[in-house]
């Protein structure tokens, strides 16, 4: 057994028992830790197969941005865990159902998979000639060939922060805000106020 393949089965190992306790673990502040080590185990993975600028992507991009934002929005957040938990029963059903559903398309993936070489050969982009690296190579298929799939990427994911920042805006009763429109049409009376102070009688 070389060592390349000792790591690998190291990297495969821890990734896949921290992806099961991201889902099993019951503090949300543990469960992001255990996603940005699944996130440095499957970087560890791409650096095995040769994809060494999507490791440092995954560890710029995701550990050091989206699931350290993930580990703030969670302790910061004041959200009531009992609360949400008490009406899970009643979607219970619906996530039995669809639980059972992906279990048979794994299982029915699991079971027909079967590797050919047509395939992959016919499936694979075309490199694009001459000596390259890994990084150029990936960035002029991707912006050429699939562009129109990487913008549409972005907009999706565009979508999803808006509607995350929608969702997770509470106006809080007793919060001072800033109003523009008041600032702006102050006037001196409003917020001056003159008083003629006797001699002696000051503060």
């Amino acid at each position: 057994m070389t060592l390349a393949l000792i790591f690998f089965y190291l990297f495969a190992a821890v990734c896949i028992a921290s992806a099961l306790m991201v889902i099993a673990s019951r503090n949300p502040v543990h469960s992001v830790l255990f996603l940005i080590l699944a996130f440095v185990n499957a970087a560890g993975l791409f650096l095995l197969a040769g994809a060494e600028f999507l490791a440092l992507i995954l560890i710029v991009v995701y550990v050091g941005a989206v699931a350290v934002l993930f580990l703030y929005v969670v302790m910061m957040l004041d959200v009531d865990f009992a609360e949400l938990r008490q009406g899970i029963l009643q979607y219970m059903p619906v996530g039995l159902l669809i639980g059972v559903v992906f279990l048979l398309e794994l299982v029915l993936v699991a079971g027909t998979w079967v590797i050919s070489p047509e395939a992959i050969s016919g499936s694979a982009a075309p490199m694009p000639g001459g000596t390259v690296s890994n990084t150029q190579a990936l960035g002029q298929i991707i912006y050429t060939r699939y562009v129109y799939l990487f913008e549409a990427a972005g907009v999706i994911l565009l979508v999803a922060m808006i509607g995350a920042i929608v969702l997770t805006l509470r106006h809080r009763p007793g919060v001072r805000r800033q109003n523009i429109g008041e600032q702006v049409g102050r006037r001196r009376e409003d917020s001056v106020e003159l008083v003629n102070v006797e001699f002696g009688k000051g503060i």
